[in-house]
């Protein structure tokens, strides 16, 4: 008989890095060597939901529409459209409303252009997952992780989510998209003391959704999905009401000012005009009359045009701007603070240089000697890169070139660096790993200082 899968026990665990894996897969009712049931995962999926971050409902069209028309300059301009209108002056309500639709349109097609990209970005982004279920391995969509899965990972992989790892063989982490650390992180199994783990950084026997292994194969389980992650604690921070920019909030208390001012002077002229002894309605409407020329009716397009100008420039560096007046949020910018390594710099390394016996190498020159090649033939061999499977051959030989693309390997950047020379030297790194299989392996270390 099934174990209820709905307990509290199978919820999202906050302490499962203080907690032996092996007592914790106990909590979660299941067997590390044969993962959950399907029908189990099914049951348990309906109680945790889909491993997904969750994300705002997707505005339609006329919502979209409808957000061009709250800014305060534009219902003011409303305001004095419908008054020229009363008033008789249909030119100005005319020209008005050309100006609030055209104003409307731009801010509408930018909005639906950003959009429609970034729902393909999340197309894009959707991740498959190998899980034990059953006894059997399968890949599954990672949106159907729970709690309680068996997950296996290999170098390459992204976490589909959050895990405390059970085995590890060698498993190195890239967590720079959730820590800012561009370094790989080596990863273990042991339990933790607290007081040593305030920082998700120091959680080494984690891993967490959204980061990618590097290196090595581990089995982890699951201990949260969805918006229960670490990742997701994330974006529910950043999923809170929208600030204003700087210029929005300008030109609102711009706005303001401008239609009080103009209220204010209207009523002065009207209460004057009456006081010398004119007639009432000439007076009201001189006093609208002034209160619709007072408007800037061109002041919102302008201010639309010169942002959807500034978009279309970053869109031609590949910057995406969802909201156009978030281009005017980088003219207030007065410092930015970033980490070098994979953010100034594409995080790749190359090999400038081989000295050996006395004698230069530099990746595109003729091998002086048998002793260069040797040398070579050990950087490609104690190296656990590996190419994508997008840019694996038919199995020809790969030509020499000392400008062979980084991103084409998998990898630590170290490790992608001496490929690659080995590569310019006329070594073919799959080659040799089937000429030379690897039977034994002592890791890098920082005390040996090499890969055996």
């Amino acid at each position: 008989m099934t174990t209820d899968p709905l307990t509290p026990a199978n919820a999202p665990r906050a302490d499962a890095h203080l907690r032996d894996a092996h007592e914790l897969a106990q909590a979660y009712q299941v067997n590390p060597a044969t993962g959950l049931h399907d029908e189990e995962a099914t049951q348990r999926a309906l109680q945790h939901g889909a491993n997904e971050l969750q994300d705002h409902a997707r505005r339609g069209p006329l919502a979209l529409l409808a957000d061009q028309f709250k800014d305060f300059m534009v219902l003011v301009l409303l305001g004095a459209a419908v008054i020229s209108g009363v008033i008789g002056d249909l030119t100005d309500t005319l020209v008005i409303l050309v100006i609030v639709v055209l104003n409307a349109i731009i801010g509408f097609v930018q909005a639906w252009r950003a959009d429609q990209a970034m729902a393909a970005l999340r197309q894009l982004s959707a991740a498959h997952a190998t899980v034990l279920r059953g006894g059997e391995v399968q890949v599954v969509p990672a949106s159907v992780l729970v709690p309680g899965d068996i997950v296996l990972l290999e170098a390459g992989n992204q976490i589909p989510a959050d895990l405390r790892l059970i085995e590890i063989a060698q498993l190195q982490v890239d967590e720079s998209a959730l820590t800012g650390e561009s370094v790989t992180v080596a990863k273990q199994t042991g339990t933790l003391a607290a007081q040593d783990t305030s920082a998700l950084g120091d959680r080494v026997n984690m891993a967490f959704k959204g980061t990618t292994a590097t290196h090595g194969r581990a089995r982890g389980l699951v201990v949260a999905t969805g918006m229960h992650t670490e990742l997701g604690k994330v974006a529910r921070l950043l999923g809170g009401e929208d600030r204003s920019t700087p210029l929005q909030l300008r030109l609102a208390a711009f706005g303001k000012r401008l239609a009080l001012g103009v209220i204010a002077i209207c009523i002065v002229i009207f209460a004057v005009g009456v006081l010398r002894g004119e007639s009432p309605l000439l007076m009201a409407l001189t006093a609208i009359s002034l209160a619709v020329a007072a408007i800037p009716e061109a002041l919102p397009a302008v201010v639309t045009v010169l942002l959807a100008l500034g978009a279309r420039r970053m869109v031609a560096v590949k910057a995406l701007v969802r909201r156009l007046p978030s281009v005017e949020t980088l003219g207030s910018v007065t410092t930015i603070c970033s980490d070098k390594t994979g953010t100034l710099t594409q995080n790749h390394m190359h090999a400038e240089l081989l000295l050996a016996q006395g004698q230069r190498w530099a990746p595109g020159d003729p091998l002086p000697g048998p002793v260069h090649a040797e040398a070579l033939r050990a950087a490609a061999l104690c190296n656990d890169a590996a190419r994508h499977a997008r840019s694996d051959d038919d199995g020809a030989s790969i030509s020499p070139s000392p400008c062979a693309n980084p991103t084409d390997w998998q990898g630590d950047p170290t490790e992608t660096a001496l490929v690659l020379a080995a590569h310019a030297g006329g070594l073919d790194k799959a080659q040799l790993d089937a000429t030379t299989p690897r039977v034994q392996e002592q890791p890098f270390d920082s005390d040996r200082k090499r890969m055996t």
